[in-house]
């Protein structure tokens, strides 16, 4: 249809000499209105090559040919409803439209709270909340047991987890396994003696629940850690374990108020026996003193002796003589008594006043 209008077009542009020239002959011609070619074919096959690449374009982007598997995430592919055996690293990775397809599953860390109370994980993604476990202790008491699980799919074996247990593998392996095992280990105690053996409860938790989850087939996930996080006793239990608790901490009071007693005793008794023996050590002291005192003046007294000769006594005497001698002088009344064997010291009494004596020596 283009080719007969540019031919139309042609034909005319022939029959009128040409639009935009002079006519040939006289006063009629001019310069007639110029009408540009229109070209229809759309530069011939190029048109067809543009719209197959625009469709091409537009088919890619409805079927969507390729996905994105982002850190932390592993993808499984499904070709015709069957699942590849290695899961997709992160990055990007084409597909076969139609055929093929890529399911998006998360290998971060995930988290599960037991707890009487449903909290609120503020949107969190990989957070989820379960009621408490309630377990019968030895005596078939009920108690409730409050606890957090971590835990991520293990990425090895992500398609493998999926293929066997589904997209809510979760439902399937973590939540069954921690309930039965906690059930097991509280099982084994009574309900008064789990708080003094939390430690030992915890701990065999998180090793049956670790044994259990990785002696499963291709070890569908890695356990982090698992948290006790309360153990809530019947009221009844709590009431009597506080009764005991009050008894106890009486018990342990009076005995802490005996030891103080007998320590304060043992302090005063000390004290007495350090009074005692300071006095012991005083009075044997002055003792001691006046035996070396006596001791010391008796051996003065031997040198004393031995030293004395009779030459030194003549000589003391004429002293003492020479001094009664000087005093008979100044009082003649006075009379003198000698020691008999002339040793000193000899007596004067002054005959005035019988009452005065005085002793020279």
């Amino acid at each position: 249809m283009a080719s007969d209008m540019n031919d139309y077009f042609n034909k005319k542009k022939s029959e009128s000499g040409g639009f935009g020239k002079k006519s040939s002959g006289g006063s009629g011609g001019g310069s007639g209105p110029q009408i540009p070619k229109i070209d229809l074919n759309f530069g011939g096959g190029k048109a067809g090559i543009v719209y197959f690449i625009v469709a091409v374009i537009i088919m890619l982007v409805l079927a969507k040919p390729f996905t994105i598997v982002e850190e932390g995430q592993r993808g499984i592919l499904s070709t015709n409803g069957k699942y590849q055996d290695q899961a997709l690293l992160p990055g990007l990775h084409f597909i076969i439209p139609v055929i093929q397809r890529v399911y998006i599953v998360d290998t971060k860390v995930r988290i599960i709270n037991y707890a009487s109370r449903i909290e609120a994980t503020g949107g969190q993604s990989g957070i989820g909340s379960k009621p408490a476990i309630t377990v019968l202790d030895k005596r078939g008491l009920p108690v409730s047991i409050e606890l957090t699980v971590q835990y991520r799919l293990n990425s090895q074996f992500a398609a493998q987890t999926i293929s066997n247990w589904g997209f809510s593998w979760e439902d399937k392996i973590i939540n069954p396994v921690v309930r039965d095992v906690v059930r097991n280990v509280v099982g084994k105690y009574d309900a008064e003696s789990l708080p003094q053996k939390r430690n030992t409860i915890a701990d065999e938790i998180e090793t049956g629940i670790r044994n259990s989850v990785s002696g499963l087939k291709n070890s569908p996930a890695d356990l982090q850690s698992v948290q006790l996080r309360e153990i809530v006793l019947p009221t009844k239990v709590k009431e009597q374990i506080e009764a005991v608790q009050i008894a106890k901490q009486a018990v342990q009071k009076a005995e802490q108020d005996v030891q103080r007693v007998k320590q304060e005793a043992l302090k005063r008794a000390a004290e007495a026996e350090g009074i005692a023996q300071k006095k012991r050590i005083e009075a044997q002291g002055i003792a001691d003193a006046v035996t070396i005192q006596a001791d010391a003046k008796a051996k003065a007294n031997i040198l004393i002796s031995k030293s004395l000769t009779t030459k030194l006594l003549q000589l003391e005497q004429m002293k003492v003589q020479g001094k009664f001698n000087d005093a008979l002088r100044d009082n003649k009344d006075a009379k003198i008594f000698l020691t008999p064997g002339g040793s000193t010291p000899n007596i004067w009494v002054d005959m005035k006043n019988a009452k005065q004596r005085t002793t020279a020596r």
